[in-house]
């Protein structure tokens, strides 16, 4: 697919890691693309709450480049239209297998707050946990699929 902004220039390279990364390379958009797929997040105080430390302002850089960006969508909760949940779209559920395969990585090669186990567990049931990422979107249901991991140098903070 030849991409119309890169004729004007507007990108750095047609490269397809380089146009993935201007998309959603930075930490945060990824936190956020997780928490959406993973943790039933739903609303910017959810995110905000989630233990990472996003200021208000970039949380809502972030959120307002993932719209754009075609990843999530925000709608206005019809029962109090001062709420907006945001959610993620078919573009954004499609990044489900990069997630995980990152979330595997990290495990074998990091230390992390992650409990091996159930990380080995979905990396050997990858397709399924696939799916049931997929039916969960789908669904719109919002159970956490993955509990927030606790840093062991940090204290969790309170939701």
């Amino acid at each position: 697919m030849i991409d119309v902004a890169n004729k004007r220039g507007l990108r750095r390279s047609g490269c397809p890691v380089s146009l993935s990364l201007e998309q959603f390379g930075d930490r945060w958009s990824l936190l956020v693309v997780r928490d959406l797929m993973v943790r039933g997040y739903r609303t910017f105080k959810d995110f905000q709450n989630s233990g990472e430390g996003i200021s208000t302002n970039i949380l809502a850089d972030r959120l307002r480049k993932l719209e754009l960006a075609g990843i999530i969508t925000a709608e206005v909760e019809h029962s109090d239209g001062r709420r907006v949940n945001y959610r993620l779209t078919e573009k954004g559920i499609d990044l489900a297998p990069v997630l995980l395969d990152l979330l595997i990585w990290a495990v074998h090669h990091e230390q992390t707050a992650a409990p091996c186990a159930l990380i080995e567990r979905m990396a050997r049931n990858r397709e399924q946990v696939l799916a049931e990422v997929r039916r969960r979107w789908r669904e719109r249901d919002s159970t956490p699929f993955l509990p927030p991991f606790e840093d062991k140098k940090r204290p969790a903070t309170k939701s």
